[in-house]
């Protein structure tokens, strides 16, 4: 039996939703569509009947019928009998998921009277001098990977009779990756291992193989962007489910899994992007066991795993399970350039993985696998002093929001390469739109949910130099500024354009 919601609880989940803004039932209908989004609204929940919802808000019946019909018609709440529909997730459009948003991206036009200076495709500087703040990621440890490159030369001669082509991947790689699973806990042997082009490349990979269109996916909300951009790609349904104050909402995803059966659950359990937050070891085994009585696989992100800035002790998430799929990948601790990542699973399943992997490759580079298979061996030579650099700017990032925007409000995260602002208001598009004209680029929080959810958050990488990140929040400061004296500017720049993001 489904659960039910009641009129005076959802009264105190939507909390003062009428800004008087524009028209009643529209507001209304955004703010139950963002916690059903949000997962502070269960998938599957009766809505309080149209009489008793307008008595809790004091509000008309029309206004209450007319919200609940455009609940409805964007796909969020099912007809049910006489009003108590249940929440849902959209139908797939012909555009693909209605919930991602208006479609195609390109459609968005800048905001009038403003250029969009910095929204540029990725890989690409920031023209203008701009301080890019949409990337989360570090330039490469220099010498250490120019030292590994070199080391692959060398070793390049032996590999040149063959042809090249290895869907699995070179085994001195696999055998590194498998090493340092078995020290952290994970017995583990190249067999378990596939090497993709980057932890993307895997994601991909492993949707592909392991669902079909409109299969549910359940995903961490916020979540990677990229991650919700394959689940989109893949035609799939993503399944939300929202987090905690403290982190993720054990109960709530419990719930998702027993209720929807997805049949992935994508996670980043390692220094979550976009929050930065690590789950504890008692939470891990409580997801794997949910997710194996659910008959879901667990695809555990693990890619930000050795940003350890608080040296918190966890185990990798396939200790708790056999199940478990895992992506890591050197993008993060090394440099994107390498586009080198791995998959580890069970040895029939990484068969699978190398037989649809076929579609769409045959295999990565030779050259950067073979370096690749250094920088995994020796990583603990440049973590450290990365490690030390990160904490130097996490502070800094951390004192420098105290001080100039006392009213955002930021959790220091465990590890990771960024912090999840929480905004005095629905803004973030309205800065991201903005900031240019301040000097930096951002991110906007959109872009890390489904549906317009986290307008209220911004993501911002502390891994730019203590003096940069300085001139970034004086940005800002500026930009906020600009927004406060002018709240009809705030209305206008409400959708920006599709900004690259790492």
């Amino acid at each position: 039996m489904a659960a039910a919601l009641t009129a005076l609880a959802l009264s105190r989940l939507l909390g003062p939703w009428n800004s008087g803004t524009g028209p009643a039932y529209r507001e209304l209908a955004d703010v139950v569509r963002l916690l059903i989004l949000d997962g502070r609204i269960p998938l599957d929940t009766a809505l309080p009947s149209e009489r008793s919802l307008c008595d809790a808000l004091a509000v008309s019946r029309t206004t209450v019928t007319a919200a609940y019909a455009s609940l409805r018609e964007q796909g969020f709440l099912s007809s049910g009998q006489g009003s108590r529909g249940k929440t849902r997730i959209p139908e797939l459009t012909p555009f693909g998921p209605a919930l991602f948003g208006p479609q195609p991206p390109s459609a968005v036009p800048p905001a009038p009277g403003l250029t969009a200076p910095g929204l540029t495709a990725p890989g690409l500087a920031a023209p203008g001098g701009l301080i890019d703040l949409a990337y989360s990621a570090l330039p490469a440890s220099g010498e250490v990977v120019h030292r590994a490159f070199a080391a692959a030369l060398t070793e390049l001669p032996a590999l040149l009779p063959g042809f090249g082509y290895d869907a699995l991947g070179l085994l001195p790689l696999r055998q590194a990756v498998a090493d340092r699973y078995s020290a952290a806990g994970v017995p583990t042997h190249p067999g378990q291992i596939m090497v993709t082009s980057g932890a993307q490349h895997a994601l991909t990979i492993i949707i592909r193989t392991l669902a079909d269109r409109q299969d549910r996916i359940l995903v961490e909300h916020p979540s990677y962007p990229h991650a919700l951009d394959a689940v989109r790609s893949a035609r799939c349904r993503p399944v939300p489910v929202a987090f905690a104050e403290s982190g993720w909402d054990l109960p709530a995803l419990e719930s998702a899994m027993a209720q929807q059966q997805p049949k992935l659950a994508y996670v980043v359990p390692d220094f979550h992007n976009p929050t930065g937050m690590i789950m504890p070891d008692a939470q891990r085994r409580r997801l794997a066991r949910a997710a194996a009585a659910a008959g879901t696989v667990l695809v555990a992100d693990e890619t930000l795993r050795d940003l350890n800035l608080d040296g918190v002790a966890t185990t990798p998430l396939a200790g708790f399970s056999s199940s478990v799929v895992s992506i890591g990948s050197l993008s993060k601790s090394h440099w994107g350039g390498l586009r080198t990542g791995w998959i580890r699973a069970s040895e029939p399943m990484i068969q699978r993985f190398a037989a649809a992997r076929t579609t769409l490759d045959l295999g990565g580079p030779v050259m950067e696998q073979l370096a690749a298979a250094h920088l995994v061996r020796a990583l603990e030579e440049p973590l450290p002093a990365l490690l030390q650099t990160l904490r130097r700017n996490r502070s800094a990032l951390l004192g420098l929001l105290a001080e100039h925007l006392p009213t955002w409000q930021v959790t220091p995260p465990p590890g990771g390469l960024s912090v999840w602002c929480r905004l005095p208001g629905p803004i973030s598009t309205a800065l991201t739109v903005l900031a240019p004209d301040f000097g930096i680029r951002l991110a906007a929080g959109p872009r890390f949910g489904i549906g317009g959810a986290f307008e209220r958050n911004l993501r911002l990488p502390f891994t730019l130099p203590p003096a940069k990140l300085e001139t970034a929040v004086l940005a800002l400061r500026a930009a906020q500024d600009k927004l406060d004296a002018a709240p009809q500017l705030r209305r206008s720049l409400t959708q920006a354009p599709a900004v690259a993001i790492a």
